[in-house]
């Protein structure tokens, strides 16, 4: 990390933010982020071929509580990118090393308190959630064998943070690599080596994500500042630095909960409509997964620029930075859309060999397929809003997002069914561009006026 001690600025211009320095970002970023819905689709292949539409079920149902958690904590990621990025663009090397620390310690500390409370949390999110009780009991097994992996894939979310701040792209892609790489081994180990069936699956993530920690905490020694002078008593207890901390963290948690409250309630409505609904419902959703986490890439490249932006007081590299970093994120939207309607048949009939799934799958496919040239909006504007630690603007649309998506799912389900849920489900992805798009003119405004962003 001693390249990344920049002087003030160093680094940082329009000029600097060119179309060949974006790709040269969001390329290992969107590799990096295509392993995981990849991983996704495995352990649903997994579970799918398993004797039962309860084993897909479960895993769906199982692995949404831990998108509750782990995604719920995704600040510790974001949070840490937004800050990292500026004090980058800054040129304050120990302002990195101290705003990694303090996430490091969140991290551990949060997940230990998911393991102490892991009973009455899996409990309480499957009943919630629904579905059959084989569904439940099968989430249960998968549930308790996966929550082992907290302490580390919280961890692993601040690694991830810094590695996108200081721009080192290529190293965040080997640690995704390799965790996703671990845990793909470990699941067909487990289940067809070991046979312990669906708890394989969760036990071969909790492994890749103890090993991907032991990877990443290598990367941080590594990657150290040198030359800085060590901590000052109290340095990580700073009163303004923590206060800042907790209000970005706030922000994001607020915002995150909305979003997986959104995708709770839409898995929540389609168990309703049965195993074989929700199961269907689960298979799409890996295009769903699969598509924005190959958009996040151009997004992850939008928070590290735009945060150095900020960081430098740059507004002519903040504006280009949004820029191009839209103009491929729509380019990419576009090329997974066609590939969803060309292929989207061929990739539901490898996902799962149970014809009444495939069949119901097909008939909500083309919800999916037209699902990325709406939702690119808010997932690139999303980048840009905690690059420039404005995430007061983030949570506030989230949260209007959020009601918009209730309410149509209560005008559209009673009629029309899953065809309304995902409708609903769309026009959450609409409103989330839209209402962040509102407040884009005041962010460029204040950046270029050489305003500090930090605290939104």
């Amino acid at each position: 990390m001693s390249e990344s001690a920049l002087p003030h600025g160093a680094g940082i211009g329009s000029a600097a933010v060119s179309h060949r320095r974006v790709l040269a970002l969001a390329f290992p970023i969107v590799l990096a982020n295509l392993t995981q819905p990849i991983l996704g689709a495995v352990d649903t292949a997994v579970a799918g071929h398993l004797d039962g539409a309860q084993y897909l079920g479960g895993v769906a149902l199982g692995g949404l509580f831990f998108n509750f958690v782990f995604w719920g904590f995704g600040f510790l990621r974001m949070g840490t990118t937004g800050l990292v990025a500026q004090a980058h663009g800054a040129g304050d090397a120990a302002g990195i090393r101290l705003n990694v620390l303090r996430a490091l310690i969140v991290a551990f500390a949060l997940g230990a308190a998911v393991l102490a409370l892991q009973v009455p949390l899996l409990s309480f999110a499957l009943t919630a959630l629904g579905g059959s009780d084989a569904v439940r009991a099968t989430a249960l097994a998968y549930g308790h064998a996966r929550i082992w992996s907290a302490p580390f894939a919280l961890a692993n979310y601040v690694v991830l943070g810094y590695l996108l701040g200081v721009q080192r792209v290529r190293l965040a892609l080997v640690a995704q690599v390799f965790i996703n790489a671990v845990n793909i081994g470990a699941v067909l180990l487990y289940v067809y080596g070991f046979d312990w069936g669906i708890a394989g699956i969760g036990a071969a993530t909790a492994t890749a994500d103890a090993c991907g920690f032991a990877l990443g905490a290598w990367m941080l020694w590594r990657l150290r500042p040198r030359g800085l002078a060590p901590l000052a008593a109290g340095a990580l207890a700073d009163r303004a630095a923590l206060k800042r901390l907790i209000a970005l963290n706030r922000d994001i948690f607020l915002r995150t909960l909305c979003l997986l409250g959104a995708f709770g309630w839409f898995a929540h409505l389609g168990a309703r409509q049965g195993d074989a609904t929700l199961a269907a419902n689960a298979l799409l959703l890996n295009f769903q997964t699969f598509m924005a986490y190959g958009l996040d890439g151009f997004a992850h490249a939008a928070e590290a620029l735009v945060g150095a932006a900020a960081g430098a007081r740059d507004g002519a590299a903040f504006r280009r930075a949004v820029q191009v970093t839209l103009l491929w994120s729509a380019l990419g939207a576009l090329l997974f859309a066609l590939v969803y309607w060309a292929a989207g048949d061929w990739i539901v009939a490898r996902l799962t060999d149970q014809a009444a799934i495939r069949a119901v799958a097909l008939q909500y496919l083309p919800w999916a397929a037209i699902s990325p040239i709406v939702s690119v909006w808010g997932f690139l504007l999303d980048g840009v809003f905690i690059g420039a630690t404005q995430t007061q603007s983030l949570m506030r649309a989230m949260v209007a997002s959020f009601a918009i998506f209730i309410a149509a799912t209560l005008a559209a389900v009673g009629p029309f069914g899953n065809h309304g849920l995902w409708f609903a489900l769309l026009l959450f992805m609409v409103a989330r561009g839209a209402t962040l798009a509102r407040y884009l003119p005041a962010l460029t405004r204040r950046i270029g006026a050489d305003v500090p962003t930090a605290g939104a």
